[in-house]
């Protein structure tokens, strides 16, 4: 899986760790920056994920931040992203089986790089289960597509 990752300098170390754990298993990574620990501003970069996932040019995107907050809402600003704060592994599984969520957020200040690595296998590992969740899906983008 191509996958877009991004981070300010809070997320920079747990993004440093998810790019190997990405690598480890398999997928081809487009890393967005920051490059380093130094002040930077999210928005630009998360919305620079969700941008390559909604083009296409990845197939999922993971943004990160000290809580994780920001940059989710950072990257729901694209058209077409459903970006899912999982900073616990129930929120993890849940939002890729019944909200389809194709960018996921994480807090560097509030997951350990153990957890990481858990909410990484669910979320990765996961399918959208569809059924009854594909009309709210839908509505979603009839929400998007009417702003």
């Amino acid at each position: 899986m191509r996958v877009a990752i991004g981070s300010d300098h809070a997320g920079f170390e747990l993004k440093e760790h998810i790019i190997r754990w990405l690598k480890d298993n398999g997928h081809d990574v487009d890393d967005r920056g920051t490059h380093s620990t130094e002040p930077v501003d999210y928005p630009p970069i998360c919305a620079d994920v969700g941008r390559q996932v909604a083009r296409g040019d990845a197939d999922r995107g993971i943004v990160l931040g000290g809580s994780g907050q920001g940059e989710q809402i950072s990257a729901n600003k694209i058209h077409g992203i459903r970006a899912a704060l999982c900073n616990d592994l129930y929120s993890a599984k849940y939002s890729r089986l019944h909200n389809d969520a194709n960018v996921l957020s994480m807090g560097g200040r509030v997951v350990g790089l153990g957890l990481a690595d858990e909410i990484l296998d669910v979320w990765f590992g996961t399918q959208f289960q569809g059924g009854r969740h594909v009309p709210r899906i839908q509505q979603i983008k009839e929400i998007e597509e009417n702003q």
